[in-house]
Order: structure tokens, then sequence, then C-alpha cells
């Protein structure tokens, strides 16, 4: 296959070198609009942060989701390096590479000898962390388009039909603290929160096929001559059903501990979950097109963009748009070659869909 448009690489590569923190991702928006200014279609901002690319008359029969914010600090060095067949640095494939594909792909499209059918792009806020998926949320609300497709930098050899949902919530137990001898009646509140962090993951068996309970991180006490005053916890329970994340959400509510400890127990997001309908048009042209080129028709679970509109009712699959690895860390790379084979597979995915 040819080598993907010089175009695309440097708006990859100017694009990852903007931080965009999720609820930062402003000066990344900014460069849309730049971008875009004579490309056909209008643009528009809307008061989440997205940017919202559209043409043709009418309720969008497509809305394409590229999400702009990243996993990283504004102060981690945004270092983007060009070495041959592979372009490495934070975020350069999550999620600057499929920003970078929507806009060659739909320029194509929109300069072609027939007009297709009315669609969008939403260039998306709030993806990552504990975005909550509110870009997404707020531009599938206001469009209400027919059907939804994310796009993201990895993950170009499979396609995500079914959503991984999450709940995720933070535990703090307080209480009167004291010396570890002279007050060694007295509860702790690490005592306490391991056994309520072993309540929480006792919920799932080890190696379930479809959910799983993670305590990412666990913080508290000051001496080990101390009896705890304080702990913390951060869980999430991720699943492809809703009834088992309402089940853990209804669990989460129900904690208790003795006195004189206390408990704040505060939901930090959800994500909703969903299996996706393999007979759907989007699917079936989806599929189509990964046979024609190569790609393997291996579907997994995904927690993107495409959460927010299928939860909407809104039919939603997920592409990757090129092959990587290490993403979410600084080394994170991606393969300049495979680029090629992202865009063509989104842009004849996007124009079988909408052709008149």
């Amino acid at each position: 296959m040819a080598a993907p448009p010089r175009a695309l690489i440097d708006d990859l590569l100017a694009l990852a070198r903007i931080p965009a923190p999720t609820f930062d991702e402003g000066e990344r928006a900014d460069w849309i609009v730049k971008r875009l200014a004579h490309a056909l279609g209008t643009r528009t901002r809307d008061a989440t942060g997205n940017v919202i690319w559209s043409w043709g008359e009418g309720r969008p029969e497509l809305l394409v989701c590229a999400h702009l914010d990243t996993v990283f600090e504004r102060s981690t060095p945004h270092v983007i390096c060009e070495h041959g067949e592979l372009i490495e640095g934070p975020g350069c494939g999550d999620n600057a590479a499929a920003v970078a594909v929507a806009i060659s792909v739909v320029e194509e499209l929109l300069s072609g000898p027939q007009a297709p059918q009315a669609g969008a792009v939403a260039f998306t806020v709030g993806e990552e962390g504990l975005g909550n998926l509110v870009g997404a949320y707020a531009a599938c609300r206001e469009l209400a388009p027919r059907r939804v497709l994310a796009l993201e930098g990895h993950g170009v050899h499979r396609i995500a039909i079914d959503c991984v949902g999450s709940v995720r919530a933070r535990l703090r137990v307080t209480g009167p603290g004291g010396h570890s001898w002279a007050h060694r009646t007295r509860p702790s509140a690490i005592d306490a929160l391991l056994r309520l962090g072993q309540t929480l993951k006792a919920v799932e068996p080890p190696g379930a096929a479809d959910s799983s309970v993670n305590i990412g991180s666990i913080s508290g006490g000051g001496s080990v001559n101390a009896i705890a005053g304080s702990a913390e916890l951060v869980v999430e329970r991720r699943a492809l059903d809703e009834a088992a994340l309402d089940a853990f959400a209804t669990l989460l509510e129900a904690l208790r501990v003795e006195p004189p400890l206390g408990l704040e127990v505060e939901l930090l997001g959800r994500r909703p979950a969903g299996r996706g309908d393999r007979a759907d048009r989007l699917v079936v042209i989806a599929r189509a097109v990964r046979a024609t080129l190569g790609l393997s028709n291996e579907d997994v679970a995904g927690s993107t963009d495409a959460n927010a509109a299928m939860a909407l009712g809104i039919p939603a699959i997920c592409l990757g748009c090129a092959d990587g690895a290490d993403m979410h860390t600084t080394r994170e790379r991606i393969e300049v070659a495979s680029l090629e084979l992202g865009r063509q597979q989104v842009l004849r995915v996007i124009a079988t869909l909408l052709q008149r």
C-alpha cells in the first residue's frame, strides 16, 4: 500500500506537540479551527468545547468522533519524533493519529465529484480519564446522528463493536487515629478500608470474561507506630452489561463502617456499557471494507466515544487508524506505513455509508 499523504503526517506531528490534558483541550481546538479555516463545510465550537465540522442539510447520517484530549499533564514534554518508519512520543497515536486521519479523509470526501450525504465530525473533549465522555454526549445529543463512528489512533487490526462500561469511585475512611500502643483499642482507618476493598474485589472472580474490579490506588496513614486516622482508595468496575455496573453502584451505596469511623463514597464517573448489533449497516459495511483491505474482522470491546452514542440508542462502533505500541506512555509509537491502511479503511467506510 502507498505511503500516507505527507499532509497527514504533518498534521499528526503538529497536533501531538500541543498539550491537551482532559478539560484543557482548548489549544488543540484552536489549532483545528485554524487548520480547517478554508475547508469545505462549516465549523462551530459548542458550549462543551468540541469542534464540530459538518456538511449537508438535515440530520447527519453519520457522526465521526475523534477525541482531542490525552492522558498527559500539560507539563509533560510533548517531544514527537519521526524515526524512519516510526513516529514516537506521548499521544502520537492516542489520539493525534485519529484526528489527523479524520481531517485527511473528510477533506478528500468533500472535494470529490459527488457530495456525500449529510454528516459531521466532532473533535471531542473529555474522552480520557474522568472526562466521562462529556464531549461525545454533547455532540450526540445536539446533532442526533443516525450512526456514530468513533476513531482511535491505535488498533487498526481490530473492530470494536461492544462498549466496555465502568463505575469509578473514591472511598475515604476517617477515624480518631492515635498511638499504636496507648490507643490500641481504637479502630484503624486503614484496616477498615482494606476490609472494604476485599468486599469490592469479591464481587468478581479472578479471570471473569466480561467484567473486572480494579483497585487502582490506596493511600493513608502516617507512621508505623500511629493508628491511621484516614485512608482512601480509588476503585473501578468495568463490564459489558449495565446490570453489572448498576449492581456495583448499589453495593457502593450500601457500604458502611462502624463508629467512630466514618466513610465517604464519592462517585468519580460512569461510562455506559452495551453490546453492539452485528447486523447494523455500519458494522456490515465496516466488515466488508476491512475484508477488502486484508484486515481481520475480529471484534473486541472498547471504552471510547462510541459508548456515549450507544447509551443514547445510536448504533456505534470504533475503528483504529494505525498500528503501534506503548499507548498512554511517553514512549508511545505508531508505524507510519499503517496510517495509510487506517486511512483507507476509514475513507471507504464513510464513503460507502454516505454515498447517495
